[in-house]
């Protein structure tokens, strides 16, 4: 069965300083610099044995077909120890550097040296690295997310689904928004977005606006009353939210009616235990073929780019 990961609540602020938590908005800068530290074991993390002394271990430092050209000094050292200490993405009891070297069979591990590089050339220190890889690659990180019947734009039959936990009041959810639509344009054809509500107590009209989206889902102008709602996000009262409704076409007395019903409420809800099931914080919250997407959404082309080379 597979377990959902927990790691970036606690260790991922470059992250969290760009969601609404709970009830605030988390709006701080953090800066990460890289920090090399060396090990010294047989073992990739986590697989030397209790009890065991460390063992002189020789590090693999160049992995064909991964550029680390750019690269300071340090940060390679950073690049060597990470590489020699994370997993195979492949399921071997190995190393990334090793599996790249020498398991051909798995083709995940180069791309996973690379999005290594790419971190380490972002600033990152060396443990959010890790935490980042290990959501994207680690053995257990990955979560089952029941989309049927959830609103879906893009690619039906697209290589990469990404999940969407979204509050329309939320800044960051807006200014997520674009970046979102602007990779479904780019990655046209291999993309889908799959929507769920995730309205934050503090945010008053959040519930409101998600009432509004999923009423106006049964009229079949779901992403139609969402792309509104978000490009006039500080205009969410009853008249603005009415005003949409008719500019996008509504039945209005179907609109009224549905705006208002216990099943409307109870979707809604139903959309954020689903979230609560998967540990959502905050908002935006994105999983990419099931994994938490760990980095800002500015980082979301490249991620996406990266996972349609593997």
């Amino acid at each position: 069965m597979l377990r959902k990961t927990t790691f970036w609540l606690t260790t991922m602020a470059p992250v969290l300083a760009l969601m609404c938590i709970g009830a605030s908005c988390s709006g701080g800068e953090s800066e990460g610099s890289g920090a090399s530290a060396g090990s010294g074991n047989d073992h990739p993390s986590g697989q030397q044995q209790a009890g065991q002394q460390p063992a002189t271990r020789t590090n693999i430092d160049h992995i064909d077909g991964v550029d680390v050209s750019e690269l300071t000094s340090a940060e390679r050292r950073i690049f060597v120890d990470v590489v020699n200490d994370q997993l195979s993405p492949c399921g071997e009891p190995t190393s990334v550097a090793r599996c790249a070297q020498e398991t051909h069979s798995c083709r995940t591990c180069v791309p996973a040296a690379r999005y290594v590089v790419r971190l380490i050339s972002e600033g990152f220190e060396r443990s959010e690295i890790e935490e980042m890889y290990g959501a994207r690659f680690g053995r257990d990180s990955r979560v089952e997310i029941d989309i049927e019947n959830h609103p879906m734009r893009g690619a039906p039959m697209g290589q990469i689904t990404i999940v969407e936990f979204s509050d329309f009041e939320c800044p960051y959810c807006g200014r997520a928004h674009p970046i979102i639509q602007e990779a479904l344009r780019e990655f046209e054809g291999q993309v889908r977005v799959v929507f769920f509500n995730y309205p934050l107590p503090g945010h008053p009209h959040a519930m409101p606006a998600a009432r509004a989206a999923v009423a106006a889902g049964n009229q079949g102008k779901f992403w139609e009353m969402h792309d509104i709602l978000f490009d006039h996000q500080q205009a969410l009262e009853e008249e603005d939210i009415d005003g949409y409704a008719r500019e996008i076409g509504l039945d209005m007395e179907r609109f009224h009616a549905d705006l208002r019903s216990p099943e409307t409420q109870r979707r809604v809800e139903a959309d954020r235990e689903v979230g609560h099931g998967v540990d959502v914080q905050g908002t935006p919250t994105l999983y990419i073929n099931g994994r938490h997407f760990a980095e800002a959404p500015t980082s979301l082309a490249a991620y996406l780019r990266e996972e349609l080379e593997q």
